[in-house]
Parts: C-alpha cells; sequence; structure tokens
C-alpha cells in the first residue's frame, strides 16, 4: 500500500454540481456516438438486412464485444478506478503512474494471449455463441461464415480493451470528454466499410468484419495523444507482484457478476435466438441498440461520473455525501428512463420503421423487432438502476455483494428464458420476444437486489421528497401517452411513407411528447433547480 504522501496533482473532491457538469460533457459526447451508432445500424439494415449473412456478422461483431464490456468496461473498470483513487489519495501522483504502467503491462500481455487463443480457436467460440447453427447441419453453412468473420472481429478485444482502460484512466483524472467521444470513430469507420468496403470482398458482409478490426486501431490510436498530453501515458510493464494489480485481480473475479450480469444474460438470448428462425438474432439486435440509446446516453453517463466521486468521498469518510450523490444521480436516471421506456413501448413499430426499414429490411421485419423493442422497454428503468446502484458498492471496494445478486438474478434470467422460449413459444409464439422480457425481468430482480442490500447496510438512505417526484413524473407520463397516442391515431400508415414523410413526423412526435413531458412538469411544480444539487 502506497504511503501517504500530499501532492499538488489531488484534486479536490467534486461537488454534486461537478457532477451534473460532468455528467453532461459525457452525455453530450455519448449523445453523438449514439445519433452516430443510430446511422450506423440504419447503413447496415440497408446493407446487410436481418437474413442470414446479418446474423452471423452480429455474432462475430458480439463476441468481442461481449467480452470487452464484461473485462474492460464492466468489471476491470469497477476495479480499477476505486484502487487507483485510493494509490491517488495516499500515495500521490507517482503511485498511481506507477500503478497504470503495471496495469497496462499485465493488461497488455493477458489480452495478446486470450486474442490468439480467439483467433485459433474460432470455431469454438464461435460453437459456444451459436449453438443452435453449429447443431442445425441446415445451419452450417451460415456457422462457418460467422467463424471466418470471428478471426477477423477477434482481436478488437484487445484494441478495444486497451482502449477501454485508456478511458478509465482519463476519467480518473476527471477527464471524461475524450472517452466518451471515442466510439463515434467506431461507427464513422463501419459506416465506410458499409458503404466503401463491402464491394471489394465476396460476401460483401466480411467488409464489415474487417472494418470492425480497423475501428479498433483508430480508437486506441486516438487516445494516446490525450493520454500523453495530461502526463497519463503509461510505459507497460509485467508485473503480477505488484500490490495494487493483485488487489485489482481479486476485486474484478466478482465484478465480472456484479456489473456484467446484463452482458451475460445477452449472450444468453443469443444461444437461444440461434434456435429461433433466422432473422431472431438481427431483430433483438435492432431492438437493443434503441434500447441502449437512453442508456448509453444518460445511464453509463451517470454512472462513469460518479464513480470517481463516490471513490473519493468513501475514502474521505464522508457518508453523508455518499448518500446525497447516490440519491442525486437515481433521481437523474428516473427523470429520464420512465419517459424514454413509455415513448419506446408507444412508438416502438414507427420507430423502427422510420430508421430502419429501408433496402433489405421489410416491415415483417420491424414488427417483429418491435415486439423486442417493448419488451427491452420495459426493463429500462432497471437497466440504467443497475448502472447508478453498483458503483455504490465497487466504490466501497465490495465487489462481493454483487455477484451474489448477480448469481441470483441471472438464475431467474435463464429459467424465464427456457420458459418462454421452449414450451411456451408452441403456443404463444412468444419467441425472440420472451427473450427480451427474460432480460428485463432479469435486470428488476438485480436493480432491486442493489438497491435493497445499499439500504440494508445503511449505505443509502433515499432523501425528503421522492414520493412527490415520482407522482409528477406519473403524470407526465401519462400525459405525454395521450398525445402521442392522438399522433399514432392520426398517422397510422408509417410502411407507406417515404424516408423524408416518416422522419417529419416522427420528429415532430418526439419534440411534442417531450415538450409535453416537460410542460406537465413544470405544471406540477418540478423545476430545473430541483436537479442543480448543492456543493
Amino acid at each position: 500500500m502506497p504511503q501517504p504522501a500530499a501532492s499538488k496533482d489531488l484534486s479536490p473532491e467534486k461537488s454534486t454540481s461537478g457532477l451534473l457538469r460532468g455528467s453532461s460533457v459525457v452525455s453530450g459526447a455519448t449523445l453523438l456516438s449514439r445519433v452516430m451508432g443510430l446511422a450506423r445500424d440504419i447503413v447496415f439494415a440497408r446493407f446487410a438486412g436481418a437474413g442470414a449473412a446479418a446474423d452471423a456478422f452480429f455474432v462475430a461483431f458480439k463476441i468481442p464485444n461481449f467480452f470487452r464490456r464484461l473485462f474492460a468496461e464492466g468489471a476491470f473498470a469497477q476495479a480499477f478506478v476505486p484502487v487507483l483513487a485510493e494509490y491517488r489519495q495516499q500515495g500521490g501522483i507517482a503511485a498511481a503512474r506507477a500503478l497504470n504502467d503495471r496495469v497496462a503491462g499485465s493488461l497488455g500481455g493477458t489480452l495478446l494471449l486470450v486474442t490468439l487463443f480467439g483467433v485459433v480457436c474460432a470455431p469454438l467460440v464461435a460453437g459456444i455463441f451459436a449453438f443452435g447453427w453449429w447443431w442445425d447441419g441446415a445451419e452450417r453453412e451460415k456457422f462457418a461464415l460467422a467463424t471466418d468473420m470471428l478471426r477477423i472481429t477477434f482481436p478488437y478485444l484487445m484494441l478495444i480493451s486497451l482502449t477501454g482502460f485508456a478511458g478509465a484512466v482519463l476519467n480518473s483524472f476527471d477527464r471524461f470528454a475524450v472517452p466518451a467521444l471515442t466510439p463515434v470513430l467506431l461507427n464513422l469507420v463501419l459506416i465506410a466499410a458499409a458503404v466503401l468496403a463491402t464491394g471489394w470482398f465476396e460476401p460483401p458482409i466480411m467488409g464489415l468484419a474487417w472494418g470492425v478490426l480497423v475501428a479498433g486501431v483508430v480508437q486506441l490510436l486516438f487516445q494516446v495523444p490525450f493520454l500523453i498530453r495530461a502526463g497519463l501515458l503509461p510505459r507497460p510493464r509485467w508485473d503480477w507482484s505488484h500490490p495494487g494489480v493483485r488487489k485489482i485481480l481479486r476485486l474484478m473475479g466478482p465484478a465480472i457478476f456484479g456489473v456484467s450480469v446484463t452482458q451475460i444474460s445477452l449472450v444468453l438470448d443469443t444461444v437461444l435466438a440461434s434456435f429461433l428462425p433466422t432473422g431472431s438474432i438481427s431483430w433483438l439486435y435492432f431492438s437493443d441498440r434503441l434500447t441502449e440509446l437512453p442508456l448509453g446516453v444518460f445511464g453509463v453517463a451517470v454512472a462513469t461520473v460518479i464513480l470517481p466521486s463516490l471513490s473519493r468521498q468513501h475514502m474521505a469518510g464522508d457518508p453523508q455525501r455518499f448518500r446525497h450523490t447516490l440519491d442525486w444521480a437515481l433521481r437523474c436516471v428516473t427523470l429520464i428512463s420512465l419517459p424514454a421506456a413509455v415513448a419506446l413501448v408507444v412508438l416502438a413499430e414507427p420507430l423502427l420503421t422510420t430508421l430502419f426499414q429501408y433496402g433489405r429490411m421489410t416491415p415483417w421485419d420491424m414488427q417483429m423487432a418491435a415486439w423486442s423493442l417493448r419488451a427491452y422497454a420495459l426493463g429500462l428503468l432497471a437497466f440504467m438502476l443497475i448502472k447508478v446502484l453498483a458503483p455504490g458498492y465497487f466504490a466501497r471496494q465490495d465487489t462481493y455483494t454483487p455477484v451474489r445478486f448477480g448469481l441470483i438474478a441471472i438464475s431467474v434470467k435463464m429459467v424465464l428464458s427456457l420458459a418462454f422460449v421452449i414450451p411456451l413459444n408452441h403456443y404463444f409464439r412468444l419467441g425472440h420476444m420472451g427473450l427480451a422480457l427474460a432480460t428485463a425481468a432479469q435486470a428488476a430482480v438485480n436493480a432491486w437486489l442493489l438497491y435493497r442490500g445499499l439500504r440494508r447496510d445503511d449505505v443509502f438512505r433515499p432523501e425528503a421528497g421522492w414520493i412527490g417526484f415520482l407522482v409528477r413524473l406519473l403524470l407526465a407520463n401519462l400525459a405525454m401517452v395521450a398525445l402521442l397516442a392522438l399522433f399514432l391515431y392520426l398517422w397510422p400508415q408509417w410502411s407507406e411513407w417515404t424516408w423524408w414523410q416518416r422522419c417529419w413526423r416522427m420528429g415532430v412526435m418526439v419534440v411534442a411528447g417531450g415538450a409535453c413531458y416537460l410542460a406537465t412538469l413544470w405544471v406540477c411544480g418540478m423545476r430545473a433547480r430541483h436537479f442543480r444539487p448543492a456543493s
């Protein structure tokens, strides 16, 4: 453990108004990234559709992304940031830099070995994630295509994990904008690959796989100048004996389940969906992408900003500010997630049609994707609450309690997925929608257990005013639903309109619905100052 030392590099504790500014920066950058992500998916829908080749690509793209979210964004980030804050607090900037060097070397070496394994054993890895294709002889061609693309996309895991490490270092020093903007480059490269590169490959979908690899290189290189400018560029050293590295490893094991339960459940969706009709994986992909828009813009942004502050507040022994930060974060994500979930349920099919029904995508694809989008939307609030509640544990370096909750939630998810997809599918035709419903239920269970645990340990107590706050939100959402239902009654034929006709109508509905929501909140007495917390 580093010895206490004074350092001019240590920044003062951030107030919650500072958190609001930080969250705004991350939200703005993430919003740009998510908008570009939607543009990317629109291009995917036009060039790839929802057929066998698209299903194979989405599996090959999802596998390295799963491991990236599990380790680089999930367990690693949640274990690394509190330990780095501890070293920075107690040993100064020199101790923090020494830890960065050793984590960079150990992480980079391990990722290289994992990448080599994934490339060499691509059929085995693809068989785990798309077992139904391997099992069904009629789907072997699709399985072979997914395996070939996985050999190209799997190195993305190493590149984007190192990018995630660089972003975690910058976030720990309250530099949030660059990591939040980095995913924009992924979307730009993939759009370019779909438009320009697919014509050079056979099958054309292979161009997207190569685009994923190039995007990983571009994102990693983008971070380097900012690390240099901040004096944070690590000099990698392979040192597993360093106390900080060992501590991060101890915290990472439980954190893999604690913060990445949702990702594990999505992989289970992929495995089960490989037994469902062709197109199911693509329908789930497009509906999940729309659910992740508000989750990424607001939920992840707030969680990213509060974790370093919660870690510092815990190290400083300030439980009151710790509770206040969590309460502020919970109010923010609730304010956003409820209307977002309601809007996704009400506007599911028109929204998907506006964004994706072009080229190879059919009205049937939009109807199927709309059902899974509605199911995912039912769990949006829970998804966001998990993002905010989990840092309440990780900031205190408690990764063992969330793992128990994660195991319970995963068990619920597995039981419900099997129940919805296998027995009931024959009678009620739930199919891919059943997978989305099970995911929403799993998120609700996990969020409730995390919340109850914080209350039980007296780490968090809701501050005054929650009942009135929720009543105002209920009234505002009811008013918004009434207005959106009126628009849908007046404009029922979305599939028959041109791109421009869909876009301006959807724009009117989104703006009018948002204005109605905010206006109702204002009439009910809610003001912006209620979300401008005191220092």
